[in-house]
């Protein structure tokens, strides 16, 4: 299998803090790769860390500025939206530079009829599941190769969170590559091909993602999920 991403002994420090100790993790072509854990464990420092410290399609990105990077193919959709307030869903969509391909902003409407339906309200306007729709239509225009999503699910209602993990697996299924931060523990795994587990800034778990989730113990023990949440999410 050829790798979008790879990341070596990532080691990050805020002031005095140490971080990330010594994470790596490999983010293969066309496939899902989910990285779990609990509330301080490390997940979105990871994820900033790799924008600037990575080999990215064989090439070695480190150092190099954001614009240069999503030119090579590399989209990045962060946690809590971040779509602008003032801008219609139609003006948001157009602040991209895109890059050549088949996400066009036609193909974003066939693909969220709900933001065509709402293309002339504005980002203040739209409700919590429709701002990350459109956090990840943006980041779609880019024609990424690679993807890179921060918390899709948070603050969202079960409903709306199923029809974005339904939207990253087709990404998935159309050969993108997809690094999935996530605290939904029992929905990453069921989408994901490989799965990486943070504690306190080290990987403690790494294997196939059909393995983790068929050992429900281990899973509560290494992300840090309820029992009550897990069974309930298999309802």
């Amino acid at each position: 299998m050829t790798t979008a991403l790879i990341a070596e002994d990532l080691h990050t420090y805020y002031g005095k803090s140490h971080i990330l100790h010594g994470v790596s993790l490999n983010v293969g072509e066309g496939t899902i790769t989910t990285l779990l854990g609990r509330n301080g464990a490390g997940k979105t420092t990871t994820l900033r860390t790799l924008i600037g410290q990575v080999l990215t399609f064989g090439q070695e990105t480190t150092r190099w500025p954001s614009f240069r990077i999503a030119a090579l193919g590399v989209g990045y959709v962060p946690e809590g939206r971040r779509v602008f307030s003032n801008l219609t869903v139609s003006e948001n969509l157009r602040v991209p530079l895109g890059r050549a391909g088949h996400w066009t902003i036609p193909r974003i409407y066939e693909l969220f009829p709900g933001l065509a339906e709402r293309r002339l309200s504005r980002g203040r306007q739209l409700s919590g599941g429709e701002q990350e729709m459109l956090a990840i239509a943006r980041a779609l225009l880019l024609n990424p190769r690679l993807l890179l999503l921060d918390e899709p699910s948070q603050g969202l209602a079960p409903l709306i969170v199923r029809e974005v993990f339904r939207i990253i697996k087709q990404m998935r299924d159309e050969g993108m590559s997809v690094l999935l931060v996530e605290q939904n523990v029992r929905m990453s795994l069921e989408i994901a091909d490989w799965a990486y587990v943070l504690d306190t800034g080290r990987m403690v778990y790494s294997g196939a993602a059909r393995e983790l989730a068929a050992d429900a113990p281990r899973v509560l023990a290494l992300a840090g999920v309820t029992a009550e949440s897990w069974s309930a999410a298999e309802t």
